[in-house]
């Protein structure tokens, strides 16, 4: 795919047009900058600040107190209003983006469904899928019994992948009143894009609940939407899992900041508790990858409760909530082993038990105390990985094994010839985090507070939780002690240190903690306290300098991002692009009108999604890699980029009920990654075989006693063209019809096994 640079059409003003190619600090950064009202009310000696119900008493932003009610309305509505005001930017920037990238409202219906790029075009398909159905039963019968994503297999959609999105979008577009004037592929991508509002607006929670005021979830979600490159990449993956996830994790982490406030009433903690439920089982319910993100979760939790942050109730609510989530998801995903397999339901098992069976844990000297949490740890630890043995050995579970392979091989504890875990680590997203990214985020000035209210707070935390190890139990703790540190700062605090690390080692989870980076900075850019310490530690303390530089410090700074980006927004508003990719849709369109309905296609995992998607072929592999037999499939069909027999790859592809194979020269004389990664080079080594062009080989390695398929396929030697005929090709693609009937042959089976 190309994106062309297009001539603006006369007469249209506003389009917001990115570049793709633009330097990061140049892309969106449309923002709202509002100024608070002065309010003379005073509260406990502190002014200007407020929290939402359930706080500390203190309402709004402009300083409106308890004292006054109404003014406490007004206040909260209009924080609410801005809260909606900047998510609404972000999903219009988004939106804009996307259009002005690839012209999406000028494109034909081949070519937005090409624009659904590897995976994302084979979840949207089953909204595709869904809306065509004559009903919606028959709809939901299709795809618990699909026979169409993987040949010769009958399979149940809702079981394997998290696609109740797209089931429940399609229900509702087929409910609504709104297939005359809206499209269904729009409807799609606007409830993603609205998603990216939610986003924005739970941070602003998470931000005001933290630090009292507005003026903190403005500044974290203009942070949000002006780092957008490194928060989100929804324009561009639309349909994937995480652009429906995270949101929701969001609103998941919004909802505990609440519920670990103290001063809730009995029936505000049982509503946050229900919410906290709601959240975590539509975040579980979006993405596969829930158990990995629950499990730092649960570490997280395990962490305050070993330092006395938080309540037995607290811990056992949060950890009751996280495995309520998911064994709901386990129900709706059909007795999903995978979940129940999972190392996160492992870990709260053993974390309750050891807990409950040592009761003398919080109790005696400092010295003491540590000790007896270095037993603890270490015995839920081993209790952790002996119940996930025993129960994925009873579930025969090898479902999530490539991703223990890939953790493995990426710290140098396993195979590194492993093909499954050798696709991960050469690809970027899987590798470490860019330096650069510290760059983009201290250009918008996210890092520089965010580094000193990190600093701040881990200090804080550390004297806080020897402060509680000191305490002996049954000893009351002095005020001074029980304010030392609040507990919904200190989740959140662990919270984007344990995320930061993920990010960190995996750089596609950067965008669970880029996004929670802007709420927390600007709590600390907004917090009374750290504004009190930072004065009293430069002797400069008084409640008018606190109030001046609490208020002047966050609107200086967005001003200061208003004068730099509003200019280079405004430069980017006249260069606008459009989708160009001309071979893919003639692929798409020979297939559609020259192959039979029922004709079945091998390939690469990222063109088959297209190929289901544009076509309705069956396909013999694709994207969705959380299963064994899948991911055997796809190594043994990608034979076709190896050195192997002809005689080997028809048998391969014919064994998966294959009925044309389409080559990729994109693939086949692969440029795009290194020596060693290049996926010919993964099967070459999967295979034992000498990698090509120059550069060392391990000894082990022999040279291939057959050329490489997908180059010697073309020059039509009489050994292929009696098992593959050339049916379709252009620039990018070749396409070979596998023949049904062949003589028998002499040559040994297909080469077996990994060699590692």
């Amino acid at each position: 795919m190309e994106l062309r640079k297009r001539v603006k059409p006369s007469g249209v003003e506003h389009n917001l047009g990115i570049s793709h190619d633009a330097p990061a600090e140049r892309r969106c950064s449309g923002f709202v900058i509002w100024r608070a009202s002065r309010c003379t009310a005073t509260h406990g000696g502190i002014q200007g600040e407020a929290s939402l119900p359930g706080g500390s008493g203190i309402c709004s932003g402009s300083g409106v107190l308890l004292g006054c009610p109404w003014r406490q309305s007004v206040s909260m509505a209009s924080g609410l209003l801005l809260a909606v005001l900047l998510g609404l930017t972000q999903a219009w920037c988004v939106n804009a983006i996307h259009e002005n990238l690839l012209w999406f409202s000028q494109l034909t219906e081949v070519e937005r469904e090409i624009s659904f790029r590897t995976e994302c075009g084979l979840y949207y398909s089953y909204y595709k899928q869904m809306l065509k159905a004559p009903t919606i039963q028959e709809g939901l019968s299709d795809l618990i019994h699909d026979n169409l994503t993987e040949s010769k297999r009958t399979i149940n959609l809702l079981q394997r992948m998290n696609i109740y999105q797209e089931v429940f979008l399609s229900v509702l577009y087929r409910a609504l009143p709104v297939q005359s004037y809206l499209e269904p592929v729009y409807f799609y991508i606007y409830t993603v894009f609205s998603l990216q509002a939610v986003y924005v607006m739970a941070l602003y929670l998470t931000a005001w609940l933290l630090s009292g005021s507005w003026l903190a979830g403005t500044l974290a979600g203009v942070w949000y939407i002006l780092n957008r490159v490194d928060t989100t990449r929804v324009e561009f993956t639309i349909s994937l899992r995480e652009n429906w996830s995270l949101p929701f994790l969001a609103l998941q982490v919004t909802t505990i900041t609440c519920y670990l406030r103290p001063q809730l009433t009995s029936l505000q903690q049982k509503v946050v508790v229900w919410l906290m439920y709601v959240t975590t089982l539509c975040f579980c319910l979006t993405w596969q990858f829930n158990q990995f993100i629950l499990l730092v979760q649960a570490l997280v939790i395990y962490s305050l409760d070993c330092i006395d942050l938080l309540t037995t109730t607290q811990v056992t609510t949060l950890y009751l909530v996280q495995v309520s989530g998911l064994l709901s998801v386990w129900l709706l995903q059909f007795c999903n082993s995978m979940i129940l397999g999972s190392l996160v339901l492992s870990f709260i098992v053993a974390a309750l038990f050891i807990r409950h069976c040592q009761s003398g844990l919080k109790s005696g000297s400092l010295l003491v105390r540590l000790g007896k949490l270095l037993l603890h740890s270490t015995m839920v630890l081993l209790l952790t990985f002996t119940i996930n043995y025993l129960a994925k050995n009873a579930l025969q579970l090898r479902s999530d094994e490539h991703i223990f392979k890939f953790i493995k091989s990426k710290f140098g504890l396993g195979p590194t010839r492993d093909f499954d875990a050798s696709l991960y680590l050469c690809e970027e997203a899987f590798g470490l985090l860019p330096l650069d990214t510290f760059d983009r985020l201290a250009g918008t000035l996210l890092l520089y507070p965010y580094i000193l209210t990190l600093l701040l707070l881990s200090g804080m935390l550390a004297v806080a939780a020897l402060q509680n190890l000191s305490r002996s139990k049954g000893r009351p703790a002095d005020e001074a002690q029980l304010e030392a540190f609040r507990p919904d700062v200190a989740y959140n605090l662990l919270h984007t240190l344990f995320y930061g690390l993920l990010a960190f080692s995996t750089m596609r989870m950067k965008y669970i903690w880029t996004g929670h980076m802007c709420a927390v900075a600007a709590y600390g850019v907004c917090r009374t306290e750290l504004w009190t310490q930072l004065l009293t530690t430069v002797h400069c303390h008084s409640k008018i300098l606190l109030r001046l530089v609490r208020y002047a410090v966050p609107l200086a700074m967005m001003g200061c991002l208003y004068y730099k980006f509003w200019p280079k927004l405004m430069e980017e508003l006249s260069e606008l692009r459009e989708f160009y990719d001309p071979d893919t849709v003639e692929l798409m369109t020979w297939i559609s009108t020259k192959t039979p309905k029922t004709a079945v296609f091998a390939g690469s995992m990222q063109l088959l999604a297209g190929i289901k998607l544009c076509t309705g072929r069956v396909l013999t592999n694709h994207p969705h890699y959380e299963d064994k037999d899948l991911r055997e499939r796809t190594r043994q069909v990608y034979q076709v980029y190896a050195r192997r027999s002809p005689e080997d790859v028809h048998d391969i592809l014919r064994s998966a009920g294959a009925d044309y194979v389409v080559l990729e020269n994109s693939i086949c004389y692969e440029r795009r990654h290194r020596r060693g990664c290049r996926l010919r080079d993964l099967l070459d080594l999967a295979n034992g075989h000498i990698m090509d062009g120059p550069g060392d080989n391990d000894p082990d390695l022999v040279a291939a006693s057959h050329p490489r398929f997908c180059e010697a396929i073309k020059t039509d030697p009489a050994a292929y063209a009696a098992l593959f005929t050339r049916t379709f090709e252009n620039k990018t693609f070749h396409v070979y019809r596998v023949k049904k009937k062949r003589k028998k042959s002499s040559k040994t089976p297909p080469e077996s096994g990994v060699t590692q």
